[in-house]
């Protein structure tokens, strides 16, 4: 049944309502319309994030928000840039804006209990602002029982998670744009997504330690793929979103108190 859903976009204005009077968490995934190789998708990195909120809203009685799936700029030592065809970049301004308009508006239905989940590397600093900019206009009241989390998916991997993932050195989150992770948890969740037999494997990257402004940047691997592919399977994307999955309900358990099942 549609009321079962834990998608807002799927969700009668009166099953909405009901949820947020019951004190339902909502769930705001962000991320990207950016290339990821030409092996996988375009919406990777709005993808990944809109599953893990569904996950954990399952288990706590929440809600999932639309997906933000424009993110700030590409930039070249962690998304390759916006030379590749298909990559949507808008501004870090518009982003923030575009965030701090949601919520205050889920703050003005009742919502109390927020949770961003981030999905794409050159957002981190946009979505802190634009956190910042709803509290600006709602007020920093620590009475009015307003809570927001940030998440970045990557952080709640386990140390001895990318030990067995990478058993020769993990490169680096920067590094690992559109390759062994995204590639092996979109192996998880969208195979049918997955063009293996198009990796090029012709990184990875060796940037230099500073930008330059404009131009090209002549390390980024012509295929877009920032690190390596190799070893990529849907078993180690089961690994790393286990992880993410198991800490996003722990927090949530924490810090608003909503019930889960299977947190730790």
């Amino acid at each position: 049944m549609i009321a079962e859903s834990v998608l807002m976009a799927e969700l009668s204005w009166p099953e909405f309502a009901r949820r947020i009077d019951g004190g339902a968490p909502v769930f705001i995934p962000v991320g990207a319309t950016e290339q990821h190789g030409r092996h996988l998708p375009l919406g990777v990195d709005a993808v990944i994030p809109g599953w893990i909120c569904a996950e954990v809203a399952k288990e706590c009685g929440g809600m999932v928000a639309p997906a933000i799936a424009y993110g700030n700029r590409s930039q070249p030592r962690s998304g390759g840039g916006p030379a590749f065809p298909g990559t949507i970049n808008i501004t870090a301004t518009t982003f923030a804006w575009l965030l701090r308009d949601i919520i205050t508006e889920l703050y003005r239905h009742g919502a109390r209990h927020m949770v961003v989940i981030n999905g794409h590397y050159e957002n981190v600093w946009p979505s802190v602002e634009g956190i910042e900019l709803a509290l600006d206009r709602i007020g920093r009241d620590p009475t009015s029982g307003l809570k927001i989390l940030r998440i970045d998916h990557w952080e709640l991997v386990r140390p001895e998670t990318l030990a067995r993932v990478f058993p020769d050195g993990y490169p680096g989150i920067e590094l690992e744009h559109a390759s062994l992770i995204e590639t092996s948890i979109m192996l998880k969740l969208r195979p049918e997504l997955v063009a293996l037999s198009e990796v090029l494997n012709d990184g990875p990257a060796r940037f230099k330690p500073y930008d330059s402004f404009p131009g090209l940047v002549a390390e980024v691997p012509p295929s877009g793929v920032l690190s390596e592919t190799r070893g990529s399977s849907a078993e180690k994307g089961e690994w790393l979103l286990a992880d993410v999955v198991e800490r996003v309900r722990r927090v949530v358990s924490e810090e608003f108190g909503q019930g889960t099942t299977g947190a730790s």
